[in-house]
């Protein structure tokens, strides 16, 4: 198996991807999580029971690119039945008073996310955003707020899940590519009021120059598989 070391510096000196994720739905305040996280991995997938949640990890890895990727400093093809990650973010002070909440753009294929060791989010599905809402577990009410994100993310060799093309063998062939494992798209917070607008939608109409607009406002939900908003 290769090794967990810290990317090389070139690499993690950088944020990786700083581009804000939702071009469509854009949110003044946001803070992008990419660059270095700690990892492990966990080939029994036993980490939950051996209580990783609640522990430093002994390795790195450059988030958003997965463990199979040279990129994120790892570059290990192999079969990662479960990988774990931790960091530990400081909320900024201006943020006081505002929910935050924690968007992950995909984590292949099965996600739970705690915060300061409480679950906050479960997600299925590899090719689908998912969002946590922190509520007062990240409660910035003063200078130096952190929190400690732990995210698990589970990936079989085989059983039903939607991989696409990726192989269930070690080798690529024919159409079927390296497998993606845990984290792969970017990851970032941003501060909402008590109910705000989760996600726009703009239906054109038959009439030149005019359209429907509706968006969806609600209290914050404690976890949801939807796109953020």
């Amino acid at each position: 198996m290769a090794h967990t070391d810290a990317p090389s510096p070139d690499m993690s000196n950088a944020v990786p991807r700083p581009e804000y994720p939702r071009p469509s739905f854009v949110r003044e305040k946001w803070l992008n999580l990419n660059g270095t996280w700690q990892f492990t991995f966990d080939p029994g997938d036993s980490g939950l029971e051996r209580g990783l949640v609640h522990q430093e990890l002994d390795g790195r890895i450059l988030v958003p690119f997965c463990p199979e990727s040279e990129l994120s400093g790892i570059g290990d093809t192999d079969f990662h039945p479960a990988v774990w990650y931790r960091r530990t973010v400081r909320i900024p002070a201006d943020w006081a008073g505002r929910r935050v909440l924690l968007h992950f753009g995909a984590v292949d294929h099965d996600a739970t996310v705690w915060a300061d060791g409480r679950e906050v989010a479960r997600h299925s599905g590899g090719f689908t955003s998912f969002t946590a809402d922190l509520g007062e577990v990240a409660d910035p009410a003063g200078e130096g707020a952190e929190v400690v994100i732990v995210v698990r993310a589970r990936d079989a060799r085989h059983g039903p899940q939607a991989r696409g093309k990726q192989a269930t063998e070690y080798a690529n062939s024919d159409c079927h590519y390296t497998r993606t494992t845990g984290i792969w798209q970017t990851v970032w917070m941003e501060p909402v009021s008590e109910v705000h607008l989760r996600r726009p939608r703009i239906t054109p109409t038959s009439r030149p120059g005019r359209s429907t607009s509706n968006c969806r406002s609600a209290p914050t939900a404690r976890a949801t598989g939807s796109r953020p908003g």
